[in-house]
């Protein structure tokens, strides 16, 4: 009796040391995880050809989340912190994938093969002229009529220590939407532990073609559907920016900011301008231009622009090794497209900070080149810095 009773207490100590050694594991586990973030993948729907997309959340240690999509490298959502440390979803989008597929003006998408307009839809390399598709009359916009922002990409999760991310990889086939070359493009989103939204481009060609990538986000600090952003403080690192014509393409000039609703030197409400009177306001219904920013010479990652809501407290920097932003106040919304917050996107309910290179660059021969040739490697960074005051 008394060498059976030992037995059971030998029992009991050891299945009490294996379930301790379970509850500490699963601690350090979970810690671990909590310090790194992590990256869930899961099925998000299909298009209307059927073809699947795949969602990927990706939360850091602090609690900040981005949702991405496959379908066009949508963000869909980009939740961080108040000064209070509550979250709001800072980017407008959708509920559901068909309104992305009908309805989306270009919201939180991968745009290509060309970012912005390319006059009367032609360019010529090397004297053969490559015709597009005039989706914005008589213009092309944003990669034609099914560009980047409507094609779906392979995603595969990326987590680098505190940094959780997803890879979105895309062949676009040689002549897709006009352009020349077979194009394979990478395009990294990265969350970091920072609350940075990192975003690397890369692509490769086998024929000399034009690129021009960018994100066309659309924001609110203040949280979407808060209304619209003209009580926004911008700064942009910019003393001039490129005057476009009645159909919104860079007339050349590199016109100085200074005197102008453009100068955002020192920092200003979006609002003291964007009903200016001035020719280039009243063409563009608000702000939709290229910035020229002031570059290092070295074209290294450098701060562009930031953008401040004061009863959030949050502040946004964009970091870019672009030569140019486009400012767009989301001036076509008109009342008709509801959002993912249940209200009606209006005129001004946010602001797109695109970085990229200038409109219409393959036909400006003054303007930094957007060719890429076989054998080069086409690479950017743009990062979206978010803190709080």
């Amino acid at each position: 009796m008394i060498a059976s009773s030992r037995i059971l207490r030998k029992m009991v100590t050891a299945a009490t040391v294996v379930t301790a050694l379970v509850l500490v594991s699963n601690l350090i586990s979970i810690r671990a995880q909590a310090q790194s973030g992590s990256v869930v993948k899961q099925a998000y729907g299909t298009t209307a050809d059927g073809v699947a997309v795949d969602e990927y959340t990706l939360t850091n240690a602090a609690g900040a989340e981005v949702k991405i999509i496959t379908y066009g490298g949508i963000v869909t959502s980009l939740k961080v912190p108040d000064r209070h440390g509550q979250l709001a979803n800072v980017v407008l989008g959708f509920k559901t994938l068909a309104d992305y597929e009908t309805k989306n003006p270009y919201f939180g998408g991968i745009i290509g093969r060309y970012g912005n307009r390319i006059a009367n839809g032609k360019f010529s390399i090397d004297g053969t002229e490559y015709t597009l598709a005039a989706n914005n009359a008589p213009n092309s916009l944003h990669g034609g009529t099914k560009g980047f922002d409507k094609r779906v990409w392979t995603g595969k999760e990326v987590q680098d220590g505190g940094n959780v991310g997803v890879e979105l990889t895309y062949l676009s086939p040689d002549g897709e939407e006009g352009y020349p070359g077979n194009l394979s493009v990478k395009v990294v989103y990265t969350l970091t532990a920072a609350n940075e939204l990192r975003i690397d481009y890369s692509a490769t060609t086998d024929k000399t073609t034009v690129v021009n990538l960018t994100n066309h986000s659309y924001f609110n600090l203040a949280g979407n559907g808060a209304g619209a952003i003209y009580d926004h403080l911008l700064w942009v690192d910019a003393d001039k920016y490129t005057p476009v014509d009645a159909t919104l393409i860079p007339t050349g000039e590199l016109a100085s900011v200074e005197g102008t609703p453009f100068d955002f030197r020192a920092a200003k409400t979006i609002g003291s301008g964007v009903r200016s009177s001035s020719e280039q306001m009243v063409l563009g219904r608000g702000y939709d231009h290229n910035f020229v920013l002031n570059r290092p010479a070295d074209n290294s990652l450098a701060l562009a622009a930031r953008l401040y809501e004061a009863n959030s407290g949050r502040t946004m920097e964009v970091w870019t090794m672009e030569p140019g932003v486009q400012i767009y106040t989301a001036n076509f919304l008109d009342g008709t497209l509801v959002g993912s917050s249940g209200g009606m996107y209006r005129q001004g309910d946010a602001i797109c900070l695109e970085t990229q290179h200038f409109p219409d660059s393959p036909n400006q021969a003054d303007f930094p080149s957007t060719l890429l040739n076989p054998g080069e490697t086409y690479q950017t960074t743009t990062i979206y810095k978010f803190t709080t005051d």
